[in-house]
């Protein structure tokens, strides 16, 4: 998968608040059998984990089924894996390259009883599609909320 440009396009900016340790949410985020249980705009998708290699230069591709058949895969590459702080990763979609590739940055901080996660996504070619990932992510936050 290529690598996104730098420094251009349109990004997002999303903050959760969980009832858990970093380490659980990073989990949630790494372990292929968890990440399938909320990845995902909303309940209407099913999700399957085809490849989770979570180290530095590590792939994965993870498909969403709607309920209506409509399939859509998104892949990428880690670039960082710093357990259980940071996560960085490329990704595009298969389905639909002409996406393009994003760049997605997620921090994991230690809050209180719980976790503040900060998800960062760069170098969308549109505004469009960016409040479209906007969407996505933050369906797939409130269904990852709800495993803690």
């Amino acid at each position: 998968m290529a690598t996104p440009p730098s420094g251009t396009g349109f990004a997002l900016t999303l903050e959760r608040d969980f009832k858990a340790p970093p380490e659980r949410v990073f989990e949630a985020f790494t372990t292929a059998e968890k990440l399938a249980r909320w990845f995902g705009p909303s309940d209407d998708y099913t999700c399957t984990v085809h490849e989770c290699d979570v180290r530095a230069g590590g792939r994965y591709k993870i498909e969403m089924k709607h309920k209506g058949g409509n399939v859509h895969i998104v892949l990428g590459t880690y670039e960082r894996v710093t357990r259980p702080s940071q996560l960085v990763f490329t990704f595009g979609w298969e389905t639909n390259p002409a996406f393009g590739v994003s760049r997605v940055t997620v921090n994991f901080e230690a809050r209180d009883s719980g976790t503040r996660l900060i998800l960062v996504q760069e170098h969308f070619t549109t505004a469009e599609i960016r409040d479209g990932h906007d969407a996505g992510w933050n369906g797939s936050l409130a269904r990852l909320a709800r495993l803690f």
